[in-house]
């Protein structure tokens, strides 16, 4: 079981480690990554740190003018092209024409997301953030997979949360089509999902020499809070009155920058050959869930999250929902 390698490496990183800081002796020349919503947010520093190291970035974008503008004053070899992670038919044509461009692919970085947003559903009915956050991804990963098996150690990062901790996979209606919707219970799902999708994953990329993990970035203000109100952001104590960082967030939260190191640990470190699919927090595997720490809320990973029969039963359930849609 997957559980067992969740033991922290002492990778001699920490929380507030920075990109930068984790690369820093990583030569990534000859490489080529995809990072989903790599235009905005955690996406953003993620590309910037690939590119400096040498690699060939490819951002799938819903928003070219948008994307143009956040990436011009980033130097490296970064192109574009469109794809919406919500919409099947544009994943597919994204991994068509990258299985015509690329000779392999190295790096597939699944960060894109959305948060606690408002119901609606998606492709053929799924709840949207289960729908986005695992079953595009899902897609985008089955279309670009012969790429991957192309190159000689592939890896692949999904972003996941300790918001799976709110959530397992609500099994019997995971698109909330009998139960009322609750937008962080739906989120917490989806994150649970990123999760266990690493976890099968890397079974499946085993004979090319692959590796999958999920991580968890960190608390950090990004694009990703657009869907919540300012006066909810208060009551959970990420703002104050002011609606300004309070000062729990300023001592918990991380920088963009600082958040996107565990993507990038995850996604190169040496340090993690042999311990496929484990999930991933401050640049180190994380430690299971300690249920009596007051900290077992926000750190460690929950035993439903890295369970290899769930992560099975999910993909299972995946491969049949793209069939069907």
């Amino acid at each position: 079981m997957a559980i067992l390698d969740q033991v922290p490496l002492q990778s001699g990183f920490h929380a507030k480690s920075t990109a930068a800081e984790v690369l820093k002796d990583i030569n990534l020349a000859g490489k080529i990554a995809i990072v989903t919503g790599g235009y905005s947010g955690l996406g953003l520093e993620t590309v910037r740190a690939l590119a400096s190291k040498g690699a060939k970035v490819i951002v799938p974008v819903r928003s070219e003018t948008k994307a143009k503008e956040a990436l011009a004053g980033i130097a490296g070899d970064i192109t574009i092209a469109p794809m919406d992670l919500a919409d099947l038919a544009s994943v597919n044509t994204f991994a068509a024409s990258m299985q015509i461009t690329l000779p392999q692919i190295d790096l597939l970085i699944n960060n894109a997301g959305v948060m606690a947003s408002p119901e609606s559903k998606v492709g053929p009915g799924w709840e949207s953030q289960f729908g986005i956050c695992h079953m595009g991804h899902f897609a985008l990963t089955q279309g670009l997979f012969s790429l991957l098996e192309k190159a000689s150690a592939p890896r692949v990062v999904a972003l996941s949360s300790t918001a799976h901790k709110m959530s397992d996979i609500q099994w019997d209606d995971i698109n909330f089509d009998q139960t009322p919707y609750e937008k962080w219970r739906a989120y917490g799902q989806a994150k649970t999902a990123n999760a266990l999708f690493a976890n099968a994953l890397s079974r499946r990329l085993k004979d090319a020499g692959g590796l999958a993990f999920s991580v968890h970035p960190g608390g950090i203000f990004t694009p990703l809070q657009r869907h919540l109100p300012k006066e909810e952001m208060i009551a959970m104590g990420w703002l104050g009155e002011d609606g300004e960082p309070s000062e729990l967030a300023k001592a918990g939260f991380k920088s963009p920058e600082q958040g996107a190191s565990t993507t990038l640990w995850a996604a190169t470190s040496s340090k993690l050959l042999g311990k496929p699919g484990v999930y991933c927090e401050d640049a180190d595997i994380a430690a299971m869930t300690d249920p009596d720490s007051p900290m077992g809320r926000y750190m460690g990973v929950d035993p439903h999250a890295c369970d290899d029969d769930a992560a099975e039963r999910l993909w299972d359930l995946s491969v049949g929902w793209l069939k069907a849609a």
